[in-house]
């Protein structure tokens, strides 16, 4: 009996370490669904695990009418809209005001929940596939797309991106949500509109970055570091843009950002910068000289790229959470 007790047990352990390994290969899609969702890294993580949560107490009682993806996908949308029931929508700091002068402070800082968050893109974002599908979901997770779909309702939100981002047909849409094709397509149809008055389309985006990106941002990595601003502002858009959540101050052009540099950001002389990708961008960790000679976390920046100038620096200022998620160090070490 003993034996037969033993071999049962581990028939069972075997089942359970399958389903769990079905349930996680669906983890990075819908860690990616979630963020646009919620604009949150961490609020897309909760969302997920709580997802798995739930798929695994109810597995006995999926039948199987439709497949394990979509059932995820279910479950991980009544998630995120139940997140959303409560919550004021997240966005960046162009969202909240007219852009400021150089001379002016940063003001107070708002709280986390104000702001849209970077995200890894090893997080949410797979490797190789069609090269058009991966462009497509690269500027889906743009912090300009994402900001732009907090814009939305939130169950149009859901039917924008699996109709418009993820491929789904509307009749596979309208199960999910249990409705009808009609009103998936006309909340398809709300949802466009909304977002061509932002003017940002999930379209038009480049699969990872050509030689020119990367000499631009190379030409940015050793101006930023030599404090060079001559140099820096030469890799600049006329219209580029400077932001620093948890502030709602935020520059445009090269004259205020260059005065911000010199004046109220002058700290950032003799920083750092450690690669990092984030949201399809390239990005950095940056690390401000500290009293003891090493480097301290200051901000993790996601630069955007446009017509082979830089047209935005997000640099957000939440390094204690960010920098963990991002796998960058606590501190750096004098060269």
């Amino acid at each position: 009996m003993g034996d037969v007790a033993t071999t049962e047990s581990a028939r069972s352990a075997a089942t359970r370490e399958s389903a769990e390994g079905k349930l996680e290969r669906h983890r990075r899609e819908l860690t990616g669904y979630c963020y646009r969702m919620l604009g949150s890294a961490f609020e897309a993580e909760d969302a997920v695990q709580e997802t798995m949560v739930r798929a695994w107490r109810g597995l006995d009682r999926f039948e199987g009418r439709s497949s394990l993806r979509s059932w995820l996908y279910r479950i991980a949308t009544n998630v995120c809209l139940d997140m959303l029931g409560s919550s004021a929508r997240r966005a960046r700091p162009m969202d909240l005001s007219s852009p400021g002068g150089a001379e002016l402070p940063p003001g107070p800082a708002l709280p986390e929940t104000t702001w849209i968050e970077p995200m890894p893109d090893g997080r949410i974002l797979g490797d190789g596939g069609d090269p058009a599908e991966t462009a497509v979901t690269r500027e889906s997770v743009r912090l300009a797309f994402v900001a732009a779909l907090q814009h939305l309702a939130p169950r149009q939100r859901a039917v924008l991106i699996l109709r418009e981002v993820l491929n789904w047909r509307a009749s596979e849409v309208a199960e999910l949500l249990d409705t009808t094709v009609a009103s998936v397509n006309s909340a398809l149809q709300r949802a466009r509109a909304t977002l061509a008055a932002s003017d940002v389309t999930a379209d038009g985006g480049t699969d990872g970055m050509d030689e020119e990106q990367r000499v631009l941002l190379a030409r940015y990595v050793r101006a930023f570091e030599a404090y060079d601003l001559d140099a820096l502002t030469s890799v600049l858009h006329d219209d580029a843009t400077l932001s620093m959540p948890p502030y709602e101050l935020w520059l445009r052009g090269h004259a205020d950002i260059r005065a911000w540099l010199v004046g109220h950001g002058a700290g950032c002389r003799g920083s750092r910068l450690v690669p990092v990708t984030a949201n399809g961008c390239q990005g950095f960790g940056q690390y401000r000289p500290a009293p003891d000679g090493g480097f301290t976390p200051w901000a993790l920046q996601v630069i955007e790229v446009s017509g082979g100038r830089i047209t935005g620096i997000n640099a957000f200022l939440d390094t204690a959470r960010l920098f963990p998620l991002f796998g960058l160090p606590p501190r750096l070490d004098p060269r």
